[in-house]
């Protein structure tokens, strides 16, 4: 830029609100992250202001001095080196002077006070070059010092940018809502493990005997009860469907063993839902099984029926909705939703004695998404009810943790989705009983694409979620504690802030504030594609060497990083308002320190703060009946159906058969409800000649039936090289 462009006095008022503090509404334009410390006034505070820079990927900064005398004097453009940066200050002279050096799109700024106290503020990885790749650490020892030393500068910085709350009374502790009903079980539950070891061992290795047990009983149920085979695949169906959106969705906070409860609710909510088809249809004096029942009741009394499980999950936790990422709107919705897909598909595989097709398209452990069913007479599809109620989730939750950095149009996003998933129920129930969808719905349909393109939509509101989650939690670095090890793909994180400041800094500041806003966020949009991809690689670089640690390292560290990135939700959505801090960053500073020990980094080797979640593969084989044609009222086209023909089949079946189907329900039940958790124990046989009866059950406890997947994916860890640790030194970019 032309050095007499601007002035000390215009750069000043955009960033400063005086010659000391940066201005709050600068700092909350962009939610950047914000540390102040104190440091000499040597030549090692000019090394971080350029690496500062560097780290942004740009090559030239703007500097001034920021006091009232100096308001007409014109910023100076320097490149960003130590000896320009060094021959601008020795030209002020040798008395010390307040001064702010930002760069050129002004996203980011350190204010150098002519005493001790320094404030950079800016993207995280700018400020982690002034503080630390631990910057709450570096902001709760600010604080400390300014309470230490009672320095008034110190203490009014400290209150100023949220490293204190007001107040003498509050500040040592963070204020926040009580807790909720869940939250006071978790805590509960935790003060047993940790003052009852015994009796919590004794408990974990009877529910492992218990899911062995029920195992036993299901198959069982399977041998003498005709039918029962047949629903098997479609259980393993909606939980390999889970897994792979588990999986898939990097920035979750929810554990697996929740979906899996919640896919069980999802099941049991199709009692209810069915007795409010047939209360509904007796009220409008339809038919319950009649050609319209199936189209104008079943469609929105299910659509909105199979969201009724997440209404009562808030109503226990409350504030652990408060710190939902996006994507777990998205996976709870998709896993209440295949609860009900199983109910009504697990009645018609049992009641019409379907046989699998093993040949079809939609099985296999390599399928996506599994569950859709096909109608060919009509060439409709219907991606399944976990699909179709997942897109609404996934809308839900894009508009509800999104709408304060985004805008208000989100909660557009809900209603067309909710409209998606009823055309496509509307049109496969039309298909299934024989009736014409009018012309307009027809044409709405088909330009949808039929139901194929829902499965895509789905995984496009997915990935969407999971940027939106990444970039939220970047803007509460300041808070969450780091993660271990050096950030990855550093490089392209650099080019990518260097080209949105280049390109941000060449939008004309005088175009209609819509369209420079629009360039803005544009500019933006490389930099956090780059964030997503490095933070994903480094939490699976954390993965993968707590894998090689053994599986109880593995298990802390998948615990660790979920209940990180709980925190950096909570903090994020609460925008600096009291929210309630579950995990506390005491205990995850400490986790974290723990793990970087066992991973051979260190705490002080720990790197950038990433976000993203590790998952658990689950491998199971996924299948699902096919529909050829037109279904009878008695398959399970909707709920209220199916209930009927399920009492039907019941009532059918000889009196010495029903017992194994009341054992075969309790027993499918028990184990959704319970055994999915990862594990906390990890038991030896090296104890086992020692104590055998204490090592089998620590066997039963770690090795429930849905721990299977954990334990195998943490021996299959124990076979990487010794050379993976390198993922984490430092010393690569």
């Amino acid at each position: 830029m032309d050095e007499q462009a601007m002035l000390t006095r215009d750069l000043v008022l955009r960033l400063c609100a005086n010659a000391t503090e940066l201005d709050q509404g600068w700092i909350d334009a962009d939610r950047k992250v914000v540390a102040p410390f104190t440091a000499s006034r040597d030549t090692a505070l000019i090394d971080a202001i350029i690496a500062g820079g560097r780290a942004l990927g740009v090559d030239r900064l703007l500097i001034c001095r920021t006091r009232a005398e100096h308001a007409y004097e014109p910023v100076t453009e320097v490149p960003a080196d130590v000896g320009s940066l060094v021959g601008v200050i020795r030209g002020w002279g040798n008395e010390p002077t307040d001064f702010l050096v930002a760069v050129e799109d002004l996203s980011a700024a350190v204010l150098v006070t002519a005493g001790e106290l320094t404030v950079a503020a800016g993207p995280d990885d700018f400020v982690r070059e002034f503080v630390g790749a631990d910057i709450a650490r570096a902001r709760a020892d600010f604080a400390d010092e300014a309470r230490d030393e009672r320095d008034a500068d110190l203490v009014r910085a400290a209150h100023r940018y949220g490293c204190l709350e007001q107040g003498g009374k509050h500040a040592r502790g963070a204020r926040g809502p009580g807790p909720d009903l869940a939250e006071r079980v978790t805590a509960r539950a935790e003060s047993a493990r940790t003052g009852s070891p015994r009796a919590v061992a004794a408990l974990r290795a009877l529910r492992g005997a218990w899911g062995w047990a029920m195992v036993l009983v299901l198959i069982l149920a399977m041998v003498f009860v005709p039918g029962v085979p047949g629903a098997a695949p479609v259980v393993l169906a909606m939980l390999w469907l889970l897994a792979q959106l588990a999986w898939l969705a990097r920035s979750r906070t929810l554990s697996y063993a929740t979906l899996v409860r919640m896919l069980a609710l999802g099941a049991l909510a199709a009692w209810p839902i069915a007795l409010a088809e047939l209360a509904i249809a007796g009220a409008v004096g339809l038919p319950a099984d009649g050609l319209y029942a199936y189209a104008y009741v079943a469609v929105p009394v299910e659509e909105i029926g199979k969201l009724a499980p997440l209404l009562l999950f808030w109503l226990v936790a409350r504030r652990r909705f408060k710190r939902f990422a996006a994507v777990d709107h998205l996976l709870l919705a998709a896993a209440s939703g295949a609860g009900f897909h199983l109910a009504e598909q697990a009645v018609r595989a049992v009641v019409l004695a379907d046989v699998t097709d093993v040949l079809a398209p939609q099985i296999g452990l390599l399928t996506l998404l599994p569950g859709w069913i096909d109608v060919p007479s009509a060439a409709v599809r219907f991606s399944g009810h976990a699909v179709t109620t997942g897109l609404v989730g996934g809308a839900i939750g894009l508009a509800v943790v999104g709408r304060r950095q985004y805008g208000a149009w989100l909660w557009i996003l809900p209603p067309l989705a909710l409209g998606a998933a009823a055309l496509e129920h509307l049109s496969f129930n039309a298909a299934l009983v024989g009736l014409d969808p009018t012309p307009l719905t027809a044409f709405v349909f088909t330009l949808y694409g039929s139901g194929v393109a829902t499965r895509w939509l789905l995984l496009l509101l997915l990935v969407l979620a999971v940027i939106m989650d990444y970039r939220l939690a970047r803007l509460a670095a300041g808070l969450t504690p780091r993660l271990p090890g050096r950030a990855s793909l550093a490089g392209l994180t650099r080019w990518a802030h260097g080209r949105a400041v280049r390109v941000r800094v060449r939008v004309p500041g005088d175009i209609a504030p819509v369209f420079r806003r629009f360039a803005l966020a544009w500019a933006r949009i490389p930099a956090t594609l780059a964030e997503t991809a490095a933070t994903i690689l480094h939490e699976f670089a954390v993965a993968a060497v707590a894998a090689s640690r053994g599986p109880a390292t593995l298990c802390r560290t998948w615990r660790f990083l979920r209940r990180r990135r709980e925190f950096a939700m909570g903090a994020a959505r609460a925008e600096g308002r009291p929210w309630r801090r579950v995990p506390s960053r005491g205990v995850l500073s400490e986790t974290e320190n723990r793990l970087a020990t066992a991973l051979g980094v260190g705490p002080k080797a720990a790197a950038a703060m990433a976000v993203a979640p590790v998952a658990v593969p689950v491998a199971s084989m996924a299948a699902h009946p096919l529909i050829t044609g037109a279904a009878p009222h008695t398959g399970g086209a909707y709920a209220a159906m199916s209930v009927r023909a399920l009492t039907d089949w019941f009532g059918a079946l000889p009196a010495d058969t029903r017992p194994w189907v009341w054992a075969g329900a309790v027993a499918l039940t028990s184990l959704l409800v319970s055994g999915w958790g990862l594990p906390r124990a990890h038991p030896s046989l090296r104890h086992f000649l020692r104590d055998p009866r204490g090592t089998v059950a620590g066997f039963l406890g770690a090795l429930a039936p849905g721990q299977i997947p954990y334990a195998v994916v943490g021996l299959a860890g124990l076979a990487l090289p010794k050379s993976i640790d390198r993922l984490l030194k430092p010393g690569r970019s």
